[in-house]
């Protein structure tokens, strides 16, 4: 995936090539490595999963008419839950009606639909990507210009990013690390996290 594919795509796109890199991850776990832990405190791996297909559809349905329908349990079968669940978001976002209309929230105030989902949504999907692959032993490999775009925008906005609860609290990297490392530790994450019996993050 080049890295202009992420960085300039539409929010449409954008969320095609972040839930499908997603779901590459899920598919390529082994089966019997859902319960491994994951870099997040008290989380496995398919918990994950349970986080992004969980949290999304009471936002989106929060903020405006729209209701994803639950699919298969997490637990039951994490990686058709993603799917199910993905497809639904891609669905909304490739709806030409989706860019007339808006999200209402007070906390983030009127957006329209697609641009709150990118902003909110997709780019939390990336972020878990990491979460996803370090937790079943695989490597991120997280695109780096579209890591360094998130990093950019979240950095002057430390502070209150920290005081909202959603991000642990930043870990320093070595200056020599790369962005994605500088991504993860910025969001909270060990880098050098490695899951047990797995390989290094």
């Amino acid at each position: 995936m080049a890295s202009d594919d992420v960085t300039t795509a539409s929010p449409a796109d954008r969320h095609r090539l972040v839930a499908g890199s997603f779901e590459a991850i899920a598919a390529g776990a082994d089966p019997s490595g859902w319960d491994a832990p994951a870099p997040v405190d008290g989380w496995a791996a398919r918990d994950v999963v349970r986080h992004l297909t969980t949290w999304f559809p009471g936002f989106l349905a929060g903020g405006s008419d729209i209701v994803l329908l639950a699919g298969p349990s997490v637990d039951d079968d994490p990686v058709e839950s993603w799917r199910v669940h993905a497809a639904q978001v891609q669905a909304v976002l490739d709806d030409p009606q989706t860019a007339e209309r808006m999200f209402r929230n007070p906390h983030t105030g009127d957006l329209p639909l697609a641009e709150a989902i990118d902003r909110f949504y997709t780019a939390d999907v990336f972020m878990h990507s990491w979460d996803l692959a370090a937790a079943t032993g695989q490597a991120p490999e997280l695109d780096e210009a579209y890591a360094a775009q998130l990093l950019a925008g979240m950095e002057p906005i430390d502070e209150m990013l920290r005081a909202s609860g959603q991000y642990g609290a930043r870990i320093d990297v070595p200056e020599d690390a790369t962005t994605e490392q500088r991504l993860a530790g910025f969001i909270g994450r060990d880098p050098f996290w490695t899951a047990p019996g797995g390989a290094s993050a």
